[in-house]
């Protein structure tokens, strides 16, 4: 199966320096990642300001988020690269960053008509969406 590269997980939180390895990104998610990089993800996923907010707090709640100078938990981290890694596999097989969110926000049939964002909030739940959106990419009926 083709894999999103590291290198695109990387670019959809922005950061740098950019892992070139799944492993490199695993030590950047274990070490913690910038606050920035949720910021980055979260505001390319969402729609608009109200989302944009449940959703970082979502992934981090409010009180916690506020508390965090510079990095986040190994967990946040781990939640974090999951959002960038259904965020970078939706722009791969859309091959648009609007169509990608306009996925990632639509009810599927497929996931009980819950949207991809919704479910991929678990790791089981994203590798569900990831399968989807290869089914979609390789057309492969479900």
């Amino acid at each position: 199966m083709l894999l999103v590269t590291p290198e695109k997980i990387a670019f959809a939180m922005s950061l740098i320096p950019e892992p070139h390895s799944f492993a490199e990104l695993d030590a950047l998610v274990s070490d913690g990642l910038p606050k920035q990089a949720l910021k980055k993800i979260v505001d390319s996923v969402a729609i608009n300001n109200e989302e944009r907010k449940q959703l970082l707090y979502r992934i981090v709640p409010e009180a916690t988020y506020k508390r965090r100078r510079d990095k986040l938990s190994t967990e946040e981290s781990e939640r974090t690269e999951r959002l960038a890694r259904i965020y970078a596999t939706s722009q791969y097989v859309w091959d648009s960053d609007d169509q990608a969110r306009a996925f990632l926000h639509a009810p599927h049939p497929l996931l009980q008509y819950r949207t991809p964002l919704e479910v991929s909030m678990t790791e089981i739940g994203a590798r569900r969406v990831e399968e989807l959106l290869w089914q979609l990419y390789y057309g492969i009926a479900a």
